[in-house]
């Protein structure tokens, strides 16, 4: 079977996410020390048992999620007897889920992913004051239709409005100036578009205004070792595949302003034999997403105990 291992983004944090897997495997909770170290607090702490409106801080919430996936990756390592680079064929994840998806790979040291996200997430927050941006899901929108929608509120305000994310089965959410987005759920109405509303988000991610951001994070990438990943990456900006550490370093700085292009990925790893699709960390967003973006594949998800034995029975 070739299977793929998927990585979530932001959206998928909540207070508890990876505690069952730190007391319950040795390998899992050396990822969670080993982040804490990084960040030089008790990431953990917060995790399992803090304020769910400090989580959801971007600056807390990129690095955290990120350290649950490793740490269910090394469950399944440890527990399951899985060997990324023998059984896996790419890797891939969305938006923060990227890093993810390099740490889990060799690409990046987990530190290292750990440092990144956390300064990511606080150069993103950033870059446009809070409440000057705005981001909404247009549910039941064409890739072709929300970018039009997006252009004419553009041109509409005067300001940004851009697509950010392309999830697949008609998800799509767009980013940018409030003032445009907000006359983008409008035009989307008058187009026929199922639903369309604000998402809670402290900023406009995955579009222009996060420049400086990117500029942040080009710097960032510039002084931190990436290693050829032991499977081939599956870039969010591109939706093809790559193992080259100085276009990885590229391409992490273009998708802080580039649009996750999910449905265009899946839809690769699918056409290339993929059959089935492992989620790797908090939630199940990903592995919702798989019958709208490659049907026929299977996917499943690995982020608490119990998901590592099922595992082991789909192995």
């Amino acid at each position: 079977m070739t299977v793929a291992f998927i990585f979530p983004g932001q959206g998928s944090q909540a207070i508890g996410m990876g505690k069952a897997l730190f007391d319950a495997f040795a390998a899992s909770r050396k990822i969670f020390e080993e982040v804490d170290e990084a960040l030089g607090e008790k990431l953990s702490t917060l995790m399992f048992e803090g304020d769910p409106a400090q989580l959801q801080l971007t600056a807390n919430a990129q690095p955290a999620l990120m350290a649950v996936s490793l740490a269910a990756l090394r469950a399944l390592e440890s527990e399951a007897g899985a060997v990324l680079a023998r059984d896996v064929k790419f890797v891939a994840g969305h938006s923060l889920g990227e890093y993810s998806a390099l740490a889990a790979a060799g690409a990046l040291k987990i530190a290292d992913a750990a440092r990144l996200l956390r300064l990511r997430g606080k150069a993103m927050q950033a870059a446009v004051p809070v409440g000057a941006g705005a981001m909404a899901a247009l549910i039941g929108a064409d890739p072709e239709l929300a970018a039009k929608i997006a252009g004419e509120a553009t041109a509409a305000s005067g300001v940004l409005c851009e697509v950010a994310n392309d999830n697949g089965g008609g998800q799509i959410v767009v980013s940018g100036a409030r003032q445009a987005v907000e006359l983008a759920i409008e035009i989307a109405k008058e187009n026929g578009v199922k639903r369309a509303m604000l998402l809670p988000v402290s900023a406009p991610f995955h579009c222009a205004l996060m420049r400086p951001a990117a500029d942040a994070m080009r710097e960032a990438l510039a002084a931190t070792e990436i290693q050829p990943p032991a499977v081939d990456l599956v870039a969010n900006v591109t939706a093809a595949p790559t193992r080259d550490p100085d276009e990885i370093r590229q391409l992490l700085v273009a998708q802080v302003c580039g649009a996750v292009r999910w449905r265009e990925c899946m839809g690769f790893m699918h056409r290339q034999g993929v059959e089935l699709f492992v989620e790797i960390g908090a939630g199940k967003v990903l592995a919702g997403l798989v019958k709208r973006t490659a049907e026929g594949a299977r996917s499943l998800n690995v982020g608490v105990p119990s998901d590592v034995e099922s595992f082991k029975l789909t192995a």
